[in-house]
């Protein structure tokens, strides 16, 4: 199984519908990378991912990258600079629990459907949806090597 596969259509839809609903709570924009592989660490690897599709230009920099590197079993869950402002150092412990106990039981899209839910549902208090809010960033998955 290779990461531009490892979802069916329908969990691809269900994900980005998650997105959306997450999005209606909050200001915040959330986007999905999978990667087969994670060679490297893997905060830096979901760094790179995050400058490289350019989350670091949301307005309020409040930008979320749910990072999978699916062969090793790797996530990560990284957020903008006015996220790691306004949150504590554990904000997203929570969340990544969650997901994990799903992950465990090779419920993948579920997990990061409950992860990115939680995330908007969370980001709500710090970012609340305003009237004026425009999608910022692609709803739709990115996918790596």
């Amino acid at each position: 199984m290779i990461a531009a596969n490892f979802f069916s259509r329908e969990e691809e839809s269900s994900l980005k519908r998650a997105i959306k609903e997450a999005e209606l709570n909050t200001s915040g924009e959330i986007r999905i990378h999978i990667d087969n592989y994670c060679r490297e660490d893997l905060m830096d690897r979901a760094a790179w991912w995050f400058g490289k599709l350019e989350m670091h230009k949301t307005k309020l920099r409040n930008g979320v990258l749910f990072y999978l590197a699916v062969r090793d079993r790797k996530f990560a869950i990284l957020g903008d600079a006015g996220i790691n402002l306004k949150t504590p150092e554990n904000f997203w412990d929570n969340i990544k629990e969650e997901m994990l106990k799903l992950f465990r039981e090779n419920q993948f899209a579920e997990g990061l459907e409950k992860g990115i839910l939680m995330a908007g549902d969370q980001l709500k208090k710090h970012f609340p949806h305003q009237s004026d809010d425009v999608n910022e960033l692609s709803n739709e998955i990115s996918f790596g090597d």
